[in-house]
């Protein structure tokens, strides 16, 4: 869904062109909210964060913060960037080389008076684990130092938004769990909309209140993590949050004593979450995550009938850490593989392989009809 948003409280995006850059973007953001950008390279994610920043100016649209317009296409407003009171931590962290850490701190404190930059500068330093580091120059930090001489940077002008571009894309899968939780920890000391930009669709997940996913420009869909991965709107939202059982079939019936919508698919009837907002003989994409997917036990038949029982042969079994990927043809349903995750150990145990037949489950919770 595309919400609508109001100009009140935190801050609330419109913006609209066609080119160079397409776009079609509108979402909002709560004080002491974090809100992830996801999306493909060339979606726009950067973009729209310079549009906020007042660094890129777009052809129609709205940015406000707090009620208040920083940018109005058709009021003809638009505040010049250091009006904005923004934090800005960029992917590369865009420290001065020449300046130390603190010195770099207090070139965002330049609305302080001399004496008292410093002394602010350390207590940012401090605010971000860095005490002690005072003095060293960017080439004498880790990149997770320097990141962190960034976050204080874009914090020392007590900024209503910060903005974080791809902000651990430079550091090394380690120090980016360490910097995961700093930012956990920080957030809850900011009372600010954070706005992370990000491709990584985990990351996204772990740190984030609310997604907003963009594709050529446009945002497709915002909402609670688990809200867009497991309802996406549409079989592009359910792509780009990496879903990999994506079918089509048709709307056969609803039952609403039992909260359910059957569809047929192939051969097959299948049971789906209540969708009465599809017509019964509409052609629809569906989707069902790996997790929603349960394999019968090899061994022995199931002792009760299982709903959305599917049979099929393995195509392959692919080891990821302590998990299987397996890959299934169907028999009679489609052409296209089903997915599903497994523990190793359970594929050690039972020797599955290529070729094997097997019987899974779809859990009709898990299965989701989209247009």
């Amino acid at each position: 869904m595309i919400e609508r948003v109001e100009p009140t409280g935190g801050i609330c995006v419109r913006l609209r062109q066609a080119r160079p850059i397409p776009l079609d973007v509108e979402f909002s953001c709560a004080a002491g909210e974090l809100l992830a950008l996801v999306g493909p390279s060339g979606s726009g994610k950067s973009t729209v964060l310079r549009a906020i920043a007042g660094l890129f100016k777009p052809d129609e649209g709205t940015v406000t913060c707090d009620g208040v317009p920083w940018y109005d296409s058709k009021e003809g407003i638009n505040i010049a960037p250091r009006r904005r009171r923004i934090g800005f931590v960029f992917q590369n962290f865009g420290l001065f080389p020449h300046l130390s850490a603190v010195e770099n701190v207090m070139e965002g404190l330049l609305h302080l008076a001399p004496p008292a930059r410093r002394e602010r500068a350390r207590e940012l330093l401090k605010r971000v684990h860095l005490s002690g580091l005072d003095d060293r120059k960017p080439r004498q930090l880790s990149g997770g130092q320097q990141q962190r001489v960034a976050v204080a940077r874009a914090l020392a002008r007590d900024p209503k938004v910060l903005l974080l571009d791809e902000p651990f894309s430079a550091v090394d899968k380690a120090t980016r769990q360490r910097l995961y939780k700093e930012l956990v920890d920080l957030r809850r000391q900011l009372d600010m909309p954070v706005i992370l930009v990000t491709h990584d669709l985990d990351e996204a997940v772990l740190l984030a209140d609310r997604l907003c996913i963009l594709h050529h420009g446009k945002s497709l869909q915002s909402g609670p993590p688990f809200d867009v991965m497991a309802r996406p709107i549409s079989s592009a939202v359910a792509r780009l949050v990496e879903q990999k059982n994506i079918f089509t079939g048709t709307v056969a019936g609803h039952d609403v004593a039992a909260k359910r919508t059957v569809l047929t698919w192939g051969g097959l009837t299948l049971l789906a979450g209540y969708q009465p907002e599809f017509k019964v003989g509409q052609e629809v994409s569906w989707m069902v995550p790996t997790g929603d997917v349960t394999l019968h036990a090899i061994d022995h038949p199931p002792r009760e009938v299982r709903e959305n029982t599917v049979t099929g042969t393995v195509i392959d079994v692919t080891r990821l850490g302590d998990q299987a990927g397996v890959s299934l043809a169907m028999d009679t349903a489609s052409p296209l593989p089903l997915f599903l995750s497994l523990r190793m150990a359970y594929v050690r145990r039972h020797d599955l392989k290529a070729g094997d037949g097997v019987t899974v489950s779809l859990n009709p919770s898990g299965v989701h009809l989209m247009e």
